[in-house]
């Protein structure tokens, strides 16, 4: 076996690993059991949000926040909840994103999406509960110091509102023609995509290093790996949701051809498309090199980005 093949084994089982403690940490906080100061957890709600948040999903971004923690010689096992904590956000956005008034999708990692299984009015709350749970994890049980915790939660909330994951949302809307000509400009693409789908990423990089009180320095290089593996991801998934059926990537594909939107792989074309995911994955890779071979994991976590089949 090479020495990449032990690598890609290793990252394989490490993100497995990772995964199981995500998925235990959520059920824990998805209980039917009211939390201290709680009154009551409706059972419908809870159901919904445990369909949306477990049982599915590689929970790469909690694998990238234990991973660049490490980095700083942070635990695993306390680097998890923060790592859940955003998870948790992501789940929300997806449950959101499949909206009829959003994407409109019916599947979602195989199964079908929070407001086909339930309804429309349980999946908007579902969503709004699962992304303040995470605000409330993040900014509770993460880190033992006050400041941590709070530079976590203004992170996230950064990560995933106007300037990021919700702002990108909005262009990405703009883009298919909702209120206009849709765009079809590779810049533009690129801004909603480092937005819509990069900047979770990114900061799920980020986090880690936060955890590891970080010196300025290693934490912009931990954030430019963040940043060019999300940018890889997202054309990644363009590639795949052309090249891929819908039974293989546990979700509907072709999703943006049909609605006129215009992605990477249209602009650039496939093959320039697929130069681009591999540069981006490249670059990610070449951001860590100050972490010698303790980042290996992360090098590893780009290359499945650039090579994932699903």
């Amino acid at each position: 076996m090479t020495q990449g093949q032990d690598s890609g084994t290793a990252f394989a089982q490490r993100l497995a690993q990772v995964a199981d403690r995500v998925e235990a940490i959520l059920a824990a906080w998805l209980s039917d059991d009211p939390a201290p100061a709680e009154i009551a957890r409706p059972a419908r709600l809870m159901a919904a949000m445990r369909h949306g948040a477990l049982g599915g999903g590689k929970r790469l971004r909690p694998f990238l926040t234990v991973e660049a923690a490490g980095l700083f010689d942070v635990a695993r096992d306390a680097a998890v909840p923060a790592g859940a904590a955003i998870e948790c956000l992501h789940c929300y956005s997806l449950v959101h994103d499949d909206l009829p008034a959003m994407d409109d999708d019916d599947l979602r990692r195989g199964r079908p999406t929070v407001h086909r299984a339930y309804d429309e009015a349980t999946a908007i709350l579902a969503g709004d509960a699962l992304l303040t749970l995470a605000l409330e994890k993040l900014a509770a049980e993460s880190h033992p110091d006050p400041a941590i915790r709070a530079a976590l939660v203004a992170g996230l909330a950064r990560a995933g509102g106007l300037g990021g994951m919700v702002g990108g949302q909005m262009l990405d809307l703009e883009a298919e023609g909702r209120y206009g000509e849709p765009v079809r400009e590779a810049g533009r693409t690129r801004t909603l995509q480092a937005m819509k789908t990069g900047a979770l990423l990114a900061f799920s990089a980020e986090a880690g290093a936060i955890l590891g009180g970080a010196d300025l320095a290693a934490r912009a290089a931990v954030a430019a790996y963040g940043r060019a593996l999300g940018a890889a991801f997202q054309i990644a998934d363009d590639i795949l949701d052309r090249t891929t059926d819908a039974a293989t990537l546990g979700k509907a594909t072709a999703k943006d051809a049909g609605k006129g939107k215009a992605t990477l792989v249209d602009l650039l074309g496939m093959e320039a498309a697929i130069a681009e995911r591999d540069r981006l994955a490249g670059e990610a890779v070449s951001a860590l090199a100050r972490f010698g071979a303790r980042a290996d994991l992360l090098r590893e976590a780009a290359r499945f980005t650039a090579s994932r089949r699903n």
